[in-house]
Order: structure tokens, then sequence, then C-alpha cells
């Protein structure tokens, strides 16, 4: 790499060495017709920058300790690659360039300087910590870190949920929200704003050595609940089925808590749809009171099965009443009941009405990715009536349909966020019932929790909602949910196989005794 003076000034530097250094005890002092310094330098500094850490070593005085050093530096700074280059010399010293790409576009470049003496078989490189880095001393190693220290995400409270670590923002507890944590770990992280590289030595001691970029003044705040979080956690954790829960705040839009347990396998409450069962029926029920079908009090039968051309449909356990109003149809989950009042539904009908509580809608959520549902118009009357009790092709998710309980819970349509000063994009809005079946949903839901399919929830407290079981796959086995609110939390929690909305209730409760 050296040619015309700048190969003669090696040249001398290496004789100077020699003279300096020659005598008893010294390495033997290299022969005439040795390796020129010039190609050692070059195999040095190629053999490094090509990865090749003992090939470089075995061309220094140390080779054991430079092995091991070489590769250390490397692993510490968590380097993608590193490029050294001879940039000359002068009378005592051969000056090199070395850059490490560090990742996300990051380059740490800087000047230093090598020594060649004497070997057996010609000059080889002298080596010390510095040769690395000409900070570095003995016992010293190289780390590279988010140029931040403390919090980097706290919680709705200010508690801290991700700290600033050597390698970005890390998880105080892995545990707390492992659905959400990543991504607000990314969005923080993401921009690759601000980095550093520092020097640790022996007694912990932190040196920087380099700083890029804007070093966050303060931590970004999420909007989940530590509280909340912990309540979801323990909720789905205590269930004997696959679990999930998601919270929201309906009066903000705040997301409180996302959890799933450890039996879940596959999906997530974010993104995963399944048939939501007779918690659709909130959606079918404002469609009939919207079209003027029947009224909250309007006595309507419901047989244990009925017939709507050639689709049977029954209720759960065959069960039957003579004749009872919609709001008790509702609060005993009658699906015959709703399969009638569905088959006389536009073949948008039912689609139009879950639109009004978000199951439709589509938003850019800073830091997680979010589907609440899919519903579409009718392709024929069999359709229309399984879509009516959350069979069919409905889809939703855990996520969408807490977001329905906190569009009735606020009487209007809600924006969902996670992040404090970063606004949630709206690529599909959504405009939300009319008061007046609001103020129906809301007695109907109520009536569930009191004298309907969830009076085990009694005792939680105010809880609105709305039971469902939907079967998948052959229809051997059935998916359960329950979703609601109580006050400013509304909530959706599913219960995977487990044959029952019973689960789902019983998680609630346990959910709701978590907050306490």
């Amino acid at each position: 790499m050296l040619s015309g003076g700048a190969f003669a000034v090696v040249a001398i530097v290496v004789a100077a060495v020699f003279l300096v250094r020659g005598g008893a005890g010294s390495p033997p002092v290299a022969e005439a017709g040795g390796e020129d310094p010039a190609a050692v330098l070059e195999r040095y500094l190629r053999s490094w920058s090509a990865g090749h850490d003992e090939k470089a070593a075995a061309l220094t005085d140390d080779p054991a300790a430079a092995g091991a050093l070489l590769a250390e530096a490397r692993a510490g700074l968590g380097a993608a690659s590193v490029t050294a280059t001879l940039r000359g010399g002068t009378e005592d010293t051969a000056h090199v360039r070395i850059a490490w790409e560090l990742g996300s576009g990051r380059t740490w470049t800087y000047d230093n300087a090598l020594t060649l003496v004497p070997g057996s078989g010609g000059p080889i490189v002298h080596f010390t910590p510095s040769a690395i880095h000409p900070e570095l001393g003995e016992g010293d190693r190289l780390v590279t870190r988010a140029a931040a220290a403390g919090a980097a995400v706290v919680d709705r409270a200010g508690t801290p949920v991700l700290r600033w670590e050597e390698a970005g923002p890390k998880a105080v507890d892995p545990n707390f929200a492992p659905l959400v944590l990543p991504g607000l770990g990314r969005l923080v992280a993401g921009d690759g704003s601000a980095w550093a590289v520092e020097r640790v030595d022996q007694q912990g001691g932190r040196h920087e050595l380099h700083r890029e970029g804007q070093v966050p003044t303060t931590p970004t705040k999420t909007t989940l609940s530590s509280t909340v979080q912990a309540a979801a956690n323990a909720a789905v954790e205590s269930a004997d089925f696959p679990a999930m829960l998601v919270a929201i705040q309906p009066s903000t839009g705040d997301i409180l808590a996302v959890a799933q347990n450890t039996r879940v396998t596959e999906g997530n409450p974010l993104t995963g749809l399944y048939a939501p069962g007779s918690t659709f029926k909130i959606a079918t029920a404002a469609a009939a009171l919207e079209h003027g079908l029947a009224g909250a009090d309007a006595e309507l039968p419901c047989p244990a099965t009925i017939r709507i051309e050639h689709r049977t449909i029954p209720n759960d356990e065959m069960f039957t009443f003579p004749s009872l109003p919609l709001h008790s149809a509702f609060a005993h989950s009658c699906n015959t009941t709703f399969a009638q009042l569905a088959s006389e539904l536009p073949a948008d009908g039912l689609a139009r009405a879950a639109g009004q509580f978000g199951l439709n809608a589509d938003f850019t959520i800073p830091g997680i990715t979010t589907e609440a549902g899919k519903v579409i118009p009718a392709s024929s009357s069999a359709d229309q009536v399984e879509s009516s009790i959350g069979q069919g092709s409905v889809q939703a998710s855990p996520f969408g349909l807490a977001l329905m309980a906190a569009t009735v819970a606020e009487g209007g349509p809600v924006t969902p966020q996670l992040v404090d000063g970063q606004a949630t994009t709206v690529n599909t809005a959504y405009d939300g019932p009319s008061p007046a079946v609001i103020d129906a949903l809301r007695s109907m839901m109520r009536e569930v929790v009191t004298d309907g399919t969830a009076t085990a929830l009694s005792g939680s407290g105010s809880v609105y909602g709305k039971t469902g079981t939907a079967q998948y796959g052959d229809g051997s086995q059935a998916n359960g949910w329950f979703v609601g609110y109580r006050g400013d939390l509304a909530f959706s929690v599913l219960t995977l196989a487990s044959n029952s909305s019973k689960p789902a209730v019983s998680l609630s409760a346990t959910f709701f005794d978590g907050l306490q």
C-alpha cells in the first residue's frame, strides 16, 4: 500500500526501531532480504479488515493477546465490518485510518498509529490494546450504545418500561408487554439519531470516545398503564386456554394493555382475525334499530331453531322463549331472534353497522401494527344470517372488538393511540352510531351482566358487555369471547378452543380483580 517516498519513510522507521530495540533479550533483528515493512502492514491490515483476526494476530509480536482483543473489539462494538487502511508514516510511526461499520448507517472513523518491531523472519506489528484504538488500555473494552441514559420509554404514570442500554432500548421487565415493547423500542431507536462509542475500563467506568446525533432529553411516554397491563397479564396467565386481552380508554383512545398468555401458539390480539360470535350482535342490534325493524322493547320470538331459506340457525343448547323483548333477546343471546332480524336487512346492512363501530376502520399507530376486522356486504341470505351471529364471513380481532366496546362507552368514534406526541394516522375513518342507538345498546349490554349470559361478572362493578361463542374449522370446536367496558375502560377477551364464553367471562372477572 506504500509507494515512493512513503515506502522509504516506513523503511526508515523500521530501521530506527531495530537500532533502538537491538541488544540482549530483544527480538532477533530482521536479516537483509526479509519481508519489507509495507508488505507486512498491508497483510496485517487486510487480514483485520477481512475479519480474519487470527491471521492478523499472527503478524504481531503477541499473537494470542492480539487475536483475543481484535475479536473482542469486533464483538463489543457489534460491528458489521472494519476497514483499516495505511495512510503514510513519519519518522517513528506508521499512520492508519480505521473505519468501523456499526449497522443502521453508523460509521465510526478515527486515525491510529502502528509500530513495527523485528521478528524472526522480518518486521512484525508491535501489539498492545492501543493498536486497536489509541485510548484503549489493558483490560479496557469497546462498546456501542444509544447515546442516552436512564429511561427510554415510560408508561402513562411515568414508570420506566424501556431503559437505554449499550445496544439501545431494553425492557425493564421483558414480561411486561412483550407484544408492544419491541415496537416501542424500534420506534425510539429506529431513526439512529443518537449513538455513542465508549471505552469501558476495568472498574466499569465509561469513557465516551465518539458521539453522533441528538440525545433525547426526555423519555418517550406510552399510553400503556403498568397497573392495567399487570392485571391483564395475570388474568390471561390464569386461564386454562390460550387467551388474549386488549384494553382501551374510550375517552382518549389510549391503549392501556395488550396481553396474551404463553398457551397462544399463533396469532395475536392486535392483528389476529377471528369469528366474533355473538359479540357481533352489538352490530346486528344496531342495524335492526337503525332500520326500524324493532325497538329495544319490541316483543320478538326466540324459538330453539329457525330455518331461513336453506340455513338452519339454532340457539346455544337449544334454549327457547315463546317471545321476549329485543333487549332480553340480546341479554340471553337468542341466535334465532337476531337471524330473523338480519334476514330483513339489506345486503350491506350488517357491514354498514359494523363500520360504525370501527370494525372496518384502518389506523397507522406508531409503535404497533393493528387490524380491527373485516365485514363486507353479505353475498347471500345464508351469509347474512350467519354473519348476524358473528359466524360466516365476519372477522374481527380482539383489538377491533375492544374498539367496538370503546365506541359504545364513548358514544362515538375512538382513535386508538399508543405514544404521546405521535398521532395515529386514520387511514379509514368511521362515524359511530346515532345517540339513540348508543343509549339502547348500553342498556342491553348492562342487562347481559345483570340478567343474561354474563351474570358471573355481577360482582365486578357496573360492567357492560356481550358474550360470544364462535365455531371454527369443522365446527367441532369454538372460541369464547367477552367484550365490554366499565367506566372509562373498554376491553375484549378471547379464549381459544374453550368451546364456551364462560372462561372469557371468568377471565374478565379476574382482570377486574387485578385492578382493585
